[in-house]
């Protein structure tokens, strides 16, 4: 799991990633830290989460996602439009016009 907090942390750079202790369930809590220390983010995800390749990256996706929010670079509805947008675009596509 070491190799996973610094695998966070390149990828989530300047911000510094780290893993909190095992959960009854496996989860782990993983808290984003700046160059201050203070923390950004923090958010538990499950152990297939932070084990599966596929799975954390999607991890690392809604992160930077995330951070976006709270530096102030995107709005979260601006994420929900987008999220709608995408519903609607696959809603549509497998429909038939007369």
């Amino acid at each position: 799991m070491e190799n996973i907090s610094l695998l966070l942390s390149e990828a989530l750079a300047p911000y510094q990633a780290i893993l909190g202790a095992v959960g009854v369930k496996g989860e782990r809590l993983v808290t984003l830290k700046d160059a201050t220390g203070a923390t950004v983010i923090e958010r538990i995800y499950s152990a297939a989460q932070l084990c599966d390749k596929r799975q954390l990256t999607d991890v690392v996706d809604g992160l930077r996602r995330d951070l976006m929010v709270a530096e102030g670079r995107i709005e979260p509805c601006v994420i929900a439009a987008m999220r709608n947008a995408t519903q609607v675009t696959h809603f549509t596509a497998g429909q038939t016009f007369i």
